[in-house]
């Protein structure tokens, strides 16, 4: 794990040892931290034939191709982590109802120097009469639909969402 204090929190010493995994443990006070994994979510839009990808407007992975989602925020459930998502990056509110589960992978996503471990839950949300008007400007760059068959995964910014994708598209050619 890479080293995300120089300091102990509780008594500011700079003798922190990191045993195992997610563990800090402070030597001169024992104060121990686990920087757990974060849970995100990432949705599959489909509309007809095509899926809807965000293009990223913020590191990391400026530029690149992504699911709409993020991460989800304490108290929230997976599914109301991607509902207000959805609101907050491409203000549309969708019917949770429609919401399948696809999978999971871990996943890390280096912000401000700190690279937090993720476990990503994907979404499939099929709505053949969804429309996207506004977005947010400072999340997003734009969006783009594209077919399944027709995806660059050298385009998709994470390693998570390039294996949900190749699962997808596997999935296709086995129906």
């Amino acid at each position: 794990m890479q080293p995300i204090f120089k300091f102990c929190p509780n008594c500011k010493s700079d003798h922190l040892e990191y045993p195992h995994g997610s563990k800090i443990v402070c030597l001169n006070c024992n104060f121990e931290y686990y920087h757990n994994t974060a849970g995100a979510t990432a949705v599959v839009i489909q509309k007809n034939d095509e899926i809807l990808f965000t293009i990223r407007n913020k590191e990391p992975k400026k530029g690149f191709l992504d699911l709409a989602g993020g991460f989800i925020e304490a108290e929230e459930t997976a599914e109301h982590g991607s509902f207000r998502e959805l609101q907050e990056e491409l203000n549309i509110s969708i019917d949770l109802s429609k919401l399948k589960y696809i999978c999971s992978h871990p996943n890390t996503y280096l912000y401000k120097n700190i690279l937090y471990n993720t476990i990503d839950l994907f979404f499939l949300y099929k709505d053949e009469n969804l429309s996207i008007g506004d977005y947010d400007p400072i999340e997003l760059k734009g969006y783009v639909w594209k077919k399944l068959s027709d995806i660059d995964l050298n385009e998709i910014a994470f390693d998570s969402h390039k294996k949900t994708l190749t699962l997808l598209k596997n999935n296709l050619k086995g129906s």
